[in-house]
């Protein structure tokens, strides 16, 4: 059918000049490829996804002293004088090599042809020509006499780091120096499997056993164990989490500033989308790599974190400085406010002083903003400082030797340091002099309170975290049994009096804390008690006997003078073997192997 709506048709000159515009016409430009947008989400860091974010992590460029190749110089034309005769020099033989560097010494400074030795390179400081680690002068606990100071008051602690750090000396074939062995932190590096507290109203169940002293015929060992909260999910308030990372020269090596990028990428693994991190840094200065940042975009927290370098000096105070500023941007006193620290604790530059470290960030805490410490490396490693540091903010301290052990202070076990459920945590015990001549509390020595600290709420404590457990041993000598205090010469007669029972009470145990955030305290009180009138059990309980295991074996380390020289590393061995019990993570096969390697380590042939 014909078409009766048919098309206008153009003219042919206005095709053609339609043909003619296209063929001279310019070509149409092309379009470039289209930039890649960040989004949120998780990833690889490489060096593609990093660029999108502003991070390059292309291998810094060897420094060259020109950009372009220059022309040779011409020719140097010396014109050669005659010599005067009384300018000659006698002929001698040439000069000795010079000697050969003693056995051990390192070449960094030059490539010695032929030697295995890598020169150092650009930027990177010398190693320390002497081993500088610092740790606190702790030395134990004394006996007390019950007459006359029954009561013993401490702060808890919760830190791990001295069994980390012992565990690296003796898998180097070592000894470890006696300050590095902190009893309590050796004990507390365990779980025990406390019976746990139903309400966050009272986060503490407490747990007590007596028994016999397996080095002290005669005496026994009274047990404490404190079991806290462990929060649902949906009571942990957001995190505000600020990374204080040391990128100075001293951190330069895979034990170090590598081992600190994996346990953050193990933080940014347990993020939530509430959760916020800034990533800062420090070295001779200090900046911040990454502004804080939801806990979505992990990719964009990793990208951050795998581009830190190391290089410099250690300006440690400014850093702080600085990280609180970052932690006071995204600050909420409805979140969980808290830097964490990863160092050497080297600092060599501006503020070093450990005290006026210590009283910053003490008044920083006061802001709500806490601090923990994590400490790497070995050679220059400032426990000594880091401990201070991290008392005064409220925060934990703990050794990261290896991935493993990064693995389980960053993995599931990381809530139990980043959302806390009591602070200034104290405990007192108040021993009974009818029934207990003698006590010395085993560790804690860096912790130690006065008695009137106790119910001093503005005095400072240690902060326990969701599900932690707390453990402390004391060493008592009941009435009448081999004290290690010679009779005086005028005895009290308080001793034959005092509030023993038929029930057998022979102390009494209070724990004083404050809801996070809260400014009063408040107190949870419990009588210890052994109801077999004076005697104990032969078989105590498995937790008993696995603390006392491991306060054995810290104690034989440092040299405890209290420990009988007949109670050895065999002994040790028996009593772990025997305490295994279930053992989920494989902790204690491996305390068990590391008394094996005590056994056959070397005398410290240096300090």
């Amino acid at each position: 059918m014909p078409n009766h709506n048919p098309a206008p048709r153009r003219p042919a000159n206005t095709a053609l000049a339609a043909v003619a515009a296209l063929m001279t016409a310019a070509p149409a430009p092309v379009m470039a490829a289209p930039v890649p947008v960040p989004v949120q989400g998780d990833g690889t860091p490489t060096e593609a996804a990093c660029r999108a974010f502003g991070f390059d992590l292309s291998p810094p460029r060897p420094p060259q002293a020109l950009h372009r190749p220059m022309p040779a110089p011409p020719p140097a034309v010396l014109t050669v004088q005659p010599t005067k005769k009384e300018d000659r020099l006698e002929y001698a033989a040439p000069s000795p090599p010079p000697p050969p560097p003693p056995p051990g010494a390192m070449v960094n400074d030059v490539a010695v042809s032929g030697s295995r030795i890598a020169p150092r390179p650009p930027g990177v400081p010398a190693p320390p020509s002497a081993d500088t680690e610092r740790y606190p002068d702790a030395k134990p606990n004394p006996v007390k006499r019950t007459a006359e100071q029954p009561v013993s008051t401490f702060s808890i602690d919760v830190d791990t780091a001295a069994y980390a750090n012992v565990r690296r000396f003796i898998d180097n074939g070592g000894a470890p120096p006696r300050d590095t062995v902190r009893v309590e932190e050796m004990i507390n590096y365990f779980d025990y499997g406390y019976p746990r507290p139903t309400s966050a109203a009272r986060p503490f169940a407490v747990t007590t056993a007596v028994t016999a002293s397996p080095w002290a015929p005669g005496r026994q060992i009274v047990h404490i164990g404190l079991q806290g909260y462990e929060l649902p999910e949906a009571q942990r308030r957001p995190l505000n989490l600020t990374f204080l990372v040391d990128v100075s020269g001293s951190m330069n090596s895979p034990d170090k500033l590598e081992l600190a990028k994996q346990s953050m990428n193990l933080i940014i693994d347990r993020l939530r989308p509430q959760d916020r991190v800034a990533v800062a840094y420090y070295a001779e200065g200090a900046g911040t790599t990454l502004a804080p940042t939801s806990g979505d975009q992990k990719l964009k927290l990793r990208c951050a974190v795998a581009s830190l370098r190391a290089s410099g000096g250690t300006a440690g105070a400014t850093g702080m400085t600085n990280a609180y500023d970052q932690a006071q941007a995204s600050f909420g006193r409805n979140k969980v406010n808290r830097i964490l620290m990863f160092t050497d604790g080297d600092f060599n530059v501006g503020v070093t002083d450990d005290k006026r470290l210590e009283d910053y960030v003490a008044d920083k805490r006061k802001t709500g903003i806490y601090l923990s410490v994590y400490g790497f490396g070995r050679g220059n490693y400032q426990d000594a400082r880091m401990q201070a540091i991290a008392q005064a903010g409220n925060g934990t301290a703990a050794y990261v030797d290896d991935l493993n052990e990064a693995r389980r202070l960053f993995g599931p076990r990381f809530d139990k340091g980043a959302f806390p459920i009591a602070d200034d945590v104290k405990i007192q015990v108040e021993f009974n002099p009818a029934r207990v001549a003698e006590w010395r509390l085993i560790g804690y020595e860096t912790r130690l309170l006065n008695e009137e600290d106790f119910n001093n709420d503005a005095i400072d404590a240690g902060e326990v975290g969701s599900g932690a457990s707390v453990t402390a041993l004391y060493e008592i000598t009941p009435v009448g049994g081999p004290t290690q205090i010679p009779e005086r010469r005028y005895p009290d007669n308080r001793i034959t009096t005092g509030g023993g029972d038929a029930k057998g009470e022979i102390g009494f145990i209070q724990i004083r804390y404050k809801q996070p955030g809260a400014a009063r305290s408040e107190l949870i009180q419990q009588v210890l008690a052994n109801p077999a009138a004076g005697r104990v059990s032969a078989q105590p309980p498995e937790t008993t006997r696995w603390a006392i295991a491991v306060t054995a074996f810290a104690q034989k380390l440092r040299g405890d003078p209290w420990m009988s020289a007949d109670y050895g590393w065999d002994a040790i061995l028996d009593q772990a073997q025997g305490a295994r019990g279930e053992d989920l993570y494989g902790d204690r096969a491996e305390f068990v192997q590391l008394v094996r390697a005590a056994r056959t380590l070397p005398e410290r042939s240096e300090p």
